[in-house]
C-alpha cells in the first residue's frame, strides 16, 4: 500500500504523475506555489493534527484548493497534506537560503530600522541587490551573513544540528523556532545537500548503511522506535527530545538508559551516511 504520506491522493483528486489512483477521482496536473508565511503546519487534513512544518519560500505543487485549504506536495521530501491557502504565495525565482539558526528582514540596510519579517533556517529569498553588510531580497533587508547562495551547501551536519542548540522541541516542528528529532536531521542533511525525508521512519529505512555497533562516528544516525539523534563524536549525541523539551547534547551511553527506561526499546539501527 502507498504510503499516504508521499502519495498526493484525497477523497477527490489524484495528482496525473501517479501511475495508479482509485476509480472515480479527478486526475490535477498541480500548480506551483511557495510558503508565504514564517512556518506554515502541514496537517493531515484540515484543521487536522501536524503531521511537519513548512517555512517561507519551499515551493510546493497545489493539487487542489478547496474551501481556504490547499492540498499540496512538498517538493524537498515529497510530504503530503494541507495547510491553508493563504499561506501560500505565486512563484518567485529564489536565489539564497537562510543558512544562520533565524534571521530578519529589515525596512532598511540598517540594524536599527524596523524589522518586517522572522525568519526560520532554511527560508528561501530573492536576492535583488546589495553587497554590504545587507542584502535586498524581497521581504526587505537581510544581514548578508546570514544567507547563502542556493546550490553551497554546509560542510557538517553536526554543525548544522548544532545551530538548533535550545530550540524548543515541538511535535512535528521544522523550524528554528520550534523542532523535533527528525525535522532535526532533515535540517541538518538538507543544509548540506544531502536528501532526507521527513519522518523518523522513513530515515531509519532509506538514509546510510547499516553501521557496526559500537563504533559511533560524527554524523552517524542512531535510530530507536519513533527517535532519531545524530552522533558528535564517540561520546556524545545531538537530538530534539521530548526529556529536555529542547534540542540538546546528550553523552550516548546515558541516552541509550535512559531511552530504555522510560520504555521506548533499545537502538534499532545504526547508520553511517557516504
Amino acid at each position: 500500500m502507498a504510503d499516504r504520506r508521499r502519495t498526493p491522493v484525497n477523497d477527490r483528486i489524484a495528482a496525473t504523475h501517479l501511475e495508479t489512483a482509485p476509480e472515480g477521482l479527478a486526475r490535477a496536473e498541480g500548480t506551483a506555489a511557495r510558503i508565504g508565511v514564517a512556518v506554515a503546519d502541514l496537517l493531515r487534513a484540515p484543521d487536522g493534527a501536524r503531521d511537519r512544518q513548512l517555512v517561507y519560500g519551499e515551493p510546493v505543487t497545489v493539487y487542489e484548493d478547496r474551501n481556504g485549504w490547499s492540498f499540496l506536495q512538498v517538493a524537498k521530501d515529497s510530504y503530503v497534506g494541507y495547510l491553508p491557502s493563504a499561506s501560500l504565495t505565486a512563484p518567485f525565482e529564489a536565489t539564497h537560503w537562510v543558512s544562520a539558526p533565524a534571521t530578519h528582514a529589515y525596512s532598511a540596510d540598517d540594524f536599527k530600522s524596523p524589522e518586517t519579517h522572522a525568519l526560520s533556517h532554511g527560508s528561501r529569498v530573492q536576492v535583488l541587490g546589495g553587497t554590504g553588510r545587507f542584502l535586498q531580497t524581497n521581504l526587505g533587508f537581510i544581514p548578508a551573513r546570514h544567507l547563502s547562495p542556493l546550490g553551497v551547501h554546509a560542510a557538517d551536519p553536526v554543525a548544522v544540528a548544532e545551530l538548533f542548540l535550545g530550540t524548543p522541541y515541538l511535535w512535528g516542528g521544522n523550524s528554528r523556532f520550534g523542532i523535533d528529532c527528525s525535522g532535526l536531521m532533515q535540517a541538518a542533511l538538507l543544509a548540506c545537500g544531502t536528501a532526507c525525508p521527513g519522518d523518523s521512519d522513513m530515515q531509519e529505512a532509506e538514509l546510510g548503511e547499516s553501521a557496526p555497533a559500537g563504533d559511533c562516528q560524527r554524523g552517524d544516525l542512531l535510530f530507536w522506535k519513533g527517535h532519531v539523534a545524530m552522533v558528535r563524536d564517540a561520546e556524545s549525541l545531538i537530538h530534539a527530545n521530548a526529556h529536555d523539551m529542547a534540542v540538546a547534547i546528550e553523552p550516548i551511553g546515558a541516552a541509550i538508559e535512559r531511552i530504555a527506561a522510560q520504555g521506548d526499546g533499545p537502538i534499532t539501527a545504526h547508520r553511517r551516511l557516504a
